[in-house]
């Protein structure tokens, strides 16, 4: 017997070119007339910043801009981005960036109606109390945050990571420009590109995974495996950019229903104690948790092969699911994803501390598959390790 499912994403999407310029007149619908405007401070010295505040005015919203983002995000960043907006009598938050970015303004809105300071809801339904109405611009085609649950930190100082889970911070409006991206670096293309395929192939595979998910999943598989070469290369191309951008977002929507594997629960402990950026560190660990999981679901790795044009035979077997690990592994170094941890910098000598911190990212390693233990962890990081 199946299990129950609970399907929950309120989040208004606005997807083409242009639609940056909707994001006054959308703030406005949300009764939004002074917004936080949470960026990081290199993006808002481009040409965006001043385009966004423009749009903003346009619609008599005052724009109170935050600048202090920076990638995986430490807990005080939305701390101190929560104080701004009280002080500032802020009643709209509006991200502009990549999920780090999105991460921190989605907290920033509960911390606005909820006491405390953000690690005291890093968990899963600690959230009492709505937030302040949020909407994500997203500038990176990879995290799929504008349409998630979830916001996710980094402890440094304990050397962990963790996300604050509620249904009070899915974003009210998400609002996808591909033109935002058209400048983004090939390497950061390639990095939140196998991210996104990291969460589609995931959530499509889950443990969780049902009937809503798995076409949304299944589809955005087949958008990045055809256009995701074309984003890092011809970066200046339009149709690439809006696939990806569209894969992105159907990726988010089937992790947000169905979870993810674990890919994450590993990749975590490089963030955490390397500070290696996330979608980096999927992109690296992906094909090798693959392989250890295609066994256990033979029919949806054989789907997840055709849907990257590995083989044209319906029928699911053994080679057909091997075949879109053999996929997933040419694409990965195709856009220029190191293959092995050596390679980022990784010391051996940690793999039996990153192994035991997977191991306790739960939600994810419940989710795979095929069942993980901390030896089991420690081998596919070993593999991993020699490429």
């Amino acid at each position: 017997m199946n299990p129950l499912i609970t399907i929950e994403n309120n989040t208004k999407a606005i997807i083409g070119a242009g639609a940056i310029d909707k994001l006054g007149e959308e703030c406005r619908a949300l009764g939004g007339t002074r917004a936080l405007l949470v960026m990081d401070r290199g993006l808002s010295e481009t040409e965006l910043f001043p385009r966004i505040v423009a749009t903003l005015r346009k619609s008599r919203v005052r724009s109170i801009p935050y600048l202090e983002t920076t990638p995986e995000p430490s807990p005080v960043l939305a701390d101190n981005g929560a104080e701004l907006a009280k002080k500032e009598k802020a009643n709209c938050v509006i991200a502009v960036g990549g999920g780090s970015t999105m991460d921190v303004g989605k907290a920033i809105s509960v911390l606005v109606k909820n006491q405390g300071k953000t690690e005291d809801y890093i968990g899963l339904g600690l959230v009492k109390k709505p937030g302040l109405p949020t909407i994500m611009v997203p500038t990176t085609a990879g995290t799929g945050s504008e349409v998630t649950f979830t916001s996710v930190f980094t402890m440094r100082e304990t050397k962990k990571k963790g996300g604050i889970n509620s249904p009070f911070l899915f974003p009210r409006t998400a609002i996808l420009d591909p033109e935002l991206t058209l400048d983004l670096p090939a390497e950061v293309t390639a990095q939140t590109g196998m991210d996104a395929l990291t969460h589609a192939i995931e959530s499509f595979t889950s443990l969780q995974a049902h009937f809503v998910s798995e076409p949304l999943s299944l589809k955005a598989i087949e958008l990045i495996s055809a256009n995701l070469r074309g984003a890092v290369f011809e970066g200046h191309s339009y149709p690439f950019r809006e696939n990806m951008m569209k894969a992105s977002y159907l990726a988010g929507l089937g992790l947000a229903m169905s979870g993810v594997g674990a890919v994450h629960a590993l990749a975590y402990p490089l963030g955490a104690m390397f500070d290696v950026p996330h979608g980096l560190a999927n992109a690296v660990m992906l094909p090798y948790v693959l392989e250890y999981n295609f066994p256990s679901k033979i029919e949806k790795f054989s789907q997840i092969s055709l849907a990257m044009q590995k083989h044209a035979d319906q029928r699911p077997s053994r080679e057909a699911a091997l075949l879109a690990v053999k996929a997933v592994t040419e694409l990965s170094r195709d856009v220029g994803i190191p293959c092995s941890l050596k390679e980022i910098g990784i010391p051996e000598s940690a793999i039996p501390e990153m192994a035991k911190s997977a191991m306790k990212v739960s939600r994810p390693i419940e989710n795979n598959p095929r069942p993980m233990t901390v030896n089991i962890a420690e081998e596919i990081y070993r593999t991993a390790f020699e490429g």
